[in-house]
């Protein structure tokens, strides 16, 4: 696939670096800076051209003629949505991908499609993040939690403690313990190395637990791993910006909401238009300030400004003056893999949230959710099953027949809707959706040829 990526920010430079590891894509980066084209392409096996994403003899120079997909994720919203136009008139360019950040824009979803400007996605990266923590508040004790088939399946990552009922044991006893629930454990990382599981494994203290099962019994998996936390009723919010803005509204309703913004008449805005957070003018790394707020009664903590390194610092001090569970920010991955073993319970990166929203659209075949997990190192995909037993190599088949790659399993399947955990013997039928757990996402390739129909892709 031939992939012309706008933008070689923090997003754009994340994109380039999981599209090209993959043999099958060719991709090429267009940005003004040739500094960071040049280092880009030091790295990374892509084409670069240096020039102005919304320029149309740039776009000619880049391929937008021959290119399969455009992905515009430059920083500036009205440069995005240029370029689709421009790749769409003058290049038919197939498939046009724009990041949208200003909500005056995402509001207006007829702006966007057949009518409107030619954007055949438009994403929100705040959007994104905000429904990512608002996910983790409501599900206390997961370090992650995605949705698979319009939220009827959840795969949940937690790290297992002394106190869980199942650490200690091998996973076989899962059914025992909670014998009306299914569920699969689909990977374990101890101490940085993955381990496929099986029935004989045994969790131990320490083990992030990546587990999958339906909606409704995700609380009754995660009382196996861990001693439940109460439900989360107090969080304070450091940053009043988009995502801390956004946040607040998602959860007010069900949480006593504190937001710290520095800025004073960003503060002012923002007061009006909540309905029932709470909205402090201060710094958040203020000692004084936390201690006054009762920080050490606080359920979460969440810092959320612009600043990568305010958002550690001020997640670390909360925790340190007695808040439950803190969360920052992080765009730099090397800061959040190192805080994330220190003070900081969760590291959130906004450019992984949001690779999965893009590589649903790249992916091969009829891939419908996508989730970058472990810093990109792994996948959990949703794909359809099309065809039959003639022309598929999965429709037809029970799971023990199909030649999945090492390290890739398929993990629940839903039909209709009916969810189903995946057993060695259940078998493959059209329009099934299967979720699967991928641990090297380097075997990603193999993965979508399974689902291949009738030697192409649909």
């Amino acid at each position: 696939m031939k992939i012309l990526i706008l933008g070689a920010g923090q997003v754009g430079s994340t994109a380039a670096f999981s599209l090209a590891r993959e043999e099958a894509n060719e991709v090429t980066i267009v940005d003004r800076n040739a500094d960071v084209l040049r280092d880009l392409q030091d790295r990374l096996d892509v084409r670069t051209v240096v020039g102005n994403a919304s320029y149309p003899d740039v776009l000619e120079r880049a391929g937008a003629r021959e290119a399969d997909i455009l992905i515009a994720l430059t920083s500036s919203d009205e440069i995005n949505m240029l370029a689709c136009q421009i790749a769409f008139t003058l290049f038919r360019t197939p498939t046009r991908i724009a990041r949208i950040r200003a909500r005056p824009l995402t509001a207006r979803e007829a702006l966007f499609g057949p009518d409107g400007i030619p954007v055949d996605v438009a994403i929100s990266p705040a959007s994104l993040v905000t429904d990512y923590i608002a996910q983790l508040i409501r599900t206390p004790g997961a370090l992650q939690v995605l949705d698979f088939a319009d939220g009827k399946l959840r795969l949940v990552a937690t790290r297992a403690a002394r106190d869980g009922a199942l650490v200690g044991h091998p996973l076989r006893d899962l059914s025992k313990h909670i014998p009306n629930v299914e569920c699969r454990v689909v990977a374990i990382y101890r101490d940085g190395r993955g381990i496929l599981p099986d029935g004989d494994t045994v969790v131990h203290e320490g083990d992030k637990v990546f587990f999958i099962a339906a909606r409704n019994d995700t609380r009754t998996v995660l009382r196996e791993m861990r001693k439940l936390d109460s439900p989360i009723r107090k969080v304070v919010i450091a940053g009043g910006g988009n995502i801390g803005l956004d946040l607040a509204r998602a959860i007010e309703g069900d949480c006593q909401v504190k937001i710290i913004e520095r800025d004073y008449q960003r503060a002012r805005r923002i007061s009006d238009e909540l309905a029932r957070a709470v909205v402090l003018h201060g710094d958040s790394s203020d000692e004084e300030l936390l201690l006054e707020e009762n920080i050490d009664s606080t359920d979460v903590f969440v810092a959320v400004t612009n600043a990568e390194e305010a958002n550690i610092l001020s997640a670390m001090l909360a925790k340190r003056l007695g808040a439950r569970e803190v969360m920052a920010l992080i765009n730099k991955p090397a800061y959040a893999e190192l805080v994330e073993s220190g003070t900081i319970d969760i590291a959130i990166s906004p450019q992984q949230i949001t690779l999965g929203s893009l590589l649903a659209h790249v992916r091969r075949g009829d891939v419908v959710k996508v989730h970058s997990l472990r810093r990109g190192a792994a996948e959990a995909i949703e794909a359809v099953a099309h065809g039959d037993a003639r022309e598929s190599r999965v429709v037809g088949r029970r799971i023990e027949e199909i030649q999945l790659p090492r390290g890739a399993t398929i993990s629940a399947i839903v039909r209709g809707d009916d969810v189903l955990m995946a057993h060695h013997d259940t078998e493959i039928q059209a329009d099934d959706h299967v979720i699967l757990f991928i641990a090297d996402r380097r075997q990603i390739d193999e993965v979508e040829r399974l689902f291949e129909v009738g030697g192409a892709f649909v």
